[in-house]
């Protein structure tokens, strides 16, 4: 057994693919369309599984946009995706220059959480373990829900 990939419906996919792509930094390997059944699959990879993606369609994020309108609720209730960075303080404050809300801040050095505009929650985890505590984020509160 292996893992492919963890699907997501999406509500507007233009502003997901921004999210996703222009601010997380995911890169799009695969898309397909579907008009019998009116929807749409974007297959994202993180940089780094961008190569072992295209050969193997493994480990990707499918961004799944049902044409027909539908209302998406309880994003919390997915759980949350997960990706492992080179520097926490440095992804955050790149995500927050880009106007993403970090809602949950690295305050130990190791962990942050911040939600795609359908309200899913992705954990960002330091590479090789916490490094040492820093301003602003040590001190920084939590901003809605994680």
């Amino acid at each position: 057994m292996r893992y492919l990939h963890t699907m997501v419906r999406v509500k507007d996919l233009d502003e997901s693919l921004d999210f996703y792509c222009n601010k997380l930094g995911l890169e799009e390997v695969r898309r397909s369309e579907s008009e019998k059944g009116r929807f749409t699959l974007v297959f994202l990879a993180a940089p780094q599984d961008k190569e072992t993606a295209s050969e193997t369609k493994a480990p990707l994020l499918e961004l799944t946009y049902n044409w027909d309108p539908e209302e998406y609720t309880g994003g919390r209730n997915f759980g949350h995706l997960a990706y492992m960075v080179d520097d926490i303080y440095k992804t955050c404050a790149e995500l927050q220059g880009k106007g993403v809300t970090i809602n949950r801040p690295p305050r130990d050095g190791y962990m942050a959480f911040i939600k795609s505009p359908d309200g899913i929650s992705i954990e960002l985890i330091q590479k090789g373990g916490p490094i040492e505590p820093q301003e602003p984020w040590a001190s920084m509160a939590n901003t809605g829900t994680w």
